[in-house]
């Protein structure tokens, strides 16, 4: 099965979108399709995981499985689009966002930069409740059993709480207002990525395919330590990325404080009373490369490099365990293996 078809199904899932919003108002519309935009760019593993896993576990529903995949992607859409809203940024992979191309265009019509803001992020809450309801809306029409569905839809209200959840801890140990602990970190960023990123869409497409509960419960396991290792290494790349590269802010994570692993580490190592200048405020280029300075030589990033490493081989196990060959755990990552990003971000 192929990206290509699951991207088939996603279209098909815009599509309706669109015709739902052209039969409301032109504005509507718009806002649609800034939506759709949205969509565009990323690398579709999450459906893959969904297609890859039904299929490793021998399943039938392979048009179900497609559509879940669709909705997955949906489901991650709305959390990126919200997501941004709530850190205030306007880019997304290197390009306005949903809030970015309301802020911009409200702007070039003749709004004050505050009721500019404020559409922006309008349009951006609104489109992101459109995506995950679509996403919802696409598990229940799937057309697999209808015990099946339930399953489905138990396991995407399970992933929405506790993504909900890991959000809202993410913004507020931001607040800074106490020490956050390296496992108060590790569990925000678990419940944040890995729970809809990895774990729901391989227990989705495990379902698809009528595995066991035990079988689902262990690829949920595996599908929380993929995620902490996939963040650890976005928390890498947010600080010591390329931002032409990796379409991100190299300086967002240490503006809004970020309570990532990395800074937790970094906390408590001698170079911190230094550090701590360069946290909660814009950088310059020569402030973040002092930054990143202080982040290696402290042991900080190192850390969270052997981290991610260790999740993944914990991740990589447990799939083994299930009889799923290491050449498809590599698949299931899609793209380049998270091992090889922590090499990148070394270099």
């Amino acid at each position: 099965m192929t990206s290509r078809t699951t991207d088939h199904a996603l279209e098909r899932l815009l599509d309706a979108g669109r015709a739902r919003a052209a039969a409301t108002d032109l504005e509507h519309a718009r806002l649609w399709e800034a939506l759709a935009a949205a969509t565009e760019g990323g690398k579709r593993f999450r459906p893959a995981l969904v297609t890859a896993a039904h299929d490793a576990f021998g399943g039938t529903c392979a048009a179900a499985a497609m559509e879940v995949g669709a909705a997955v992607e949906l489901l991650h859409t709305a959390f990126v689009i919200h997501d941004d809203v709530i850190d205030g940024d306007d880019l997304r992979r290197g390009r306005l966002n949903v809030s970015g191309t309301y802020h911009a265009q409200a702007l070039a019509e003749g709004a004050s930069p505050d009721e500019a803001r404020e559409l922006g992020r309008t349009a951006g809450i609104l489109a992101g409740d459109l995506a995950l309801a679509a996403s919802i809306r696409a598990v229940a029409t799937c057309g697999a059993a209808t015990d099946v569905v339930h399953r489905l839809l138990d396991l995407f209200d399970a992933a929405l709480h506790t993504t909900a959840s890991g959000e809202l801890a993410d913004v507020r140990l931001s607040l800074d207002l106490a020490t956050a602990s390296l496992p108060e970190s590790l569990t925000m960023e678990e419940q944040k990525t890995g729970a809809y990123s990895f774990a729901l869409p391989m227990q989705a497409g495990a379902v698809l395919a009528g595995a066991d509960d035990g079988t689902v419960r262990q690829l949920g396991e595996a599908g929380l330590m993929l995620g902490i290792a996939f963040q650890l290494v976005d928390d890498l790349l947010g600080v010591f990325g390329d931002p032409d590269q990796t379409g991100k802010s190299a300086t967002s994570d240490l503006r809004t404080r970020k309570q990532t692993p990395l800074l937790a580490h970094a906390r408590s190592a001698s170079e911190w009373d230094e550090l701590r200048r360069y946290v909660g405020r814009e950088l310059t280029a020569d402030e973040l490369t002092e930054a990143r300075r202080l982040l290696t030589v402290s042991g900080s990033r190192r850390f969270v490099e052997e981290l991610a490493e260790s999740h993944l081989r914990g991740a990589r196990a447990i799939l083994e365990q299930l009889g799923i060959s290491a050449d498809l755990v590599s698949a299931l990552i899609i793209g380049p293996p998270i091992l090889e990003l922590t090499k990148e971000v070394a270099a």
